[in-house]
């Protein structure tokens, strides 16, 4: 590979890092407290409220099940809004922010379920405020679960950020349709694949060791 297509390679990889990492930090900010909201809204919890957890479950529910490419489509008008554009790094931000969000909320709301309503029953018994609870209980048990979630988040992610490089959102998806697909250049195409199979399993590895040392605590 000559030196230009090596540093063709490694700046669409640090496109596709800011696209993941803006993200995943998008998602995870409003991820959090929807997934809070829907253990909190649920029946028999601490703010039993049935028709605003219908509310967020359908919301959470609709935006899940549209496809990733329809999705970053039908919300080019505010991507365009809140970026000024619609094309390169930038603009593919928003949708993968928006994809994410629900996605990692349910898997959010699935590490709090695992917390023992014991634990929960005997802070409320010991007079803790339900916010107290939340930010004492619920979030420092549930820390494991919540960084495995953000860890299948992230990697979801990188495989998106590779889709909206293909409809013009940069990174490596982008290099790899343009060199790999387009210019028939199959080696380009192998090289994006490998790069991206290093880069999940870092992200998992990553992953898997801060999961391990949380949960000794």
């Amino acid at each position: 590979m000559s030196p230009a297509m090596l540093e063709l390679l490694g700046n669409s990889l640090l496109e596709t890092l800011v696209m993941v990492g803006v993200s995943s930090v998008l998602a995870v900010a409003a991820g959090l407290p929807l997934g809070v909201g829907l253990l909190l809204t649920a029946p028999g919890h601490l703010y039993e409220r049935p028709w605003l957890h219908r509310v967020l479950a359908l919301i959470v529910n609709a935006t899940r099940s549209t496809p990733f490419i329809i999705l970053m489509v039908s919300i080019i008008p505010l991507t365009r809004l809140l970026v000024g554009t619609a094309i390169g790094t930038r603009a593919a931000i928003v949708p993968l922010a928006f994809a994410a969000a629900p996605f990692v909320a349910r898997l959010f709301e699935t590490a709090l379920q695992a917390v023992d309503r014991e634990l929960i029953d005997a802070a409320r018994s010991l007079g803790a405020t339900r916010w107290q609870i939340v930010w004492k209980v619920l979030l420092h048990e549930a820390l494991p679960g919540l960084i495995a979630a953000v860890t299948v988040m992230v990697i979801s992610l990188i495989g998106s950020s590779a889709m909206a490089g293909a409809v013009g959102g940069g990174g490596l998806g982008d290099l790899g349709i343009r060199y790999g697909y387009q210019r028939f250049q199959p080696w380009v195409m192998a090289a994006v694949v490998v790069v991206l199979m290093v880069l999940v399993n870092a992200v998992q590895l990553a992953g898997d060791v801060l999961v391990r040392r949380l949960s000794r605590k």
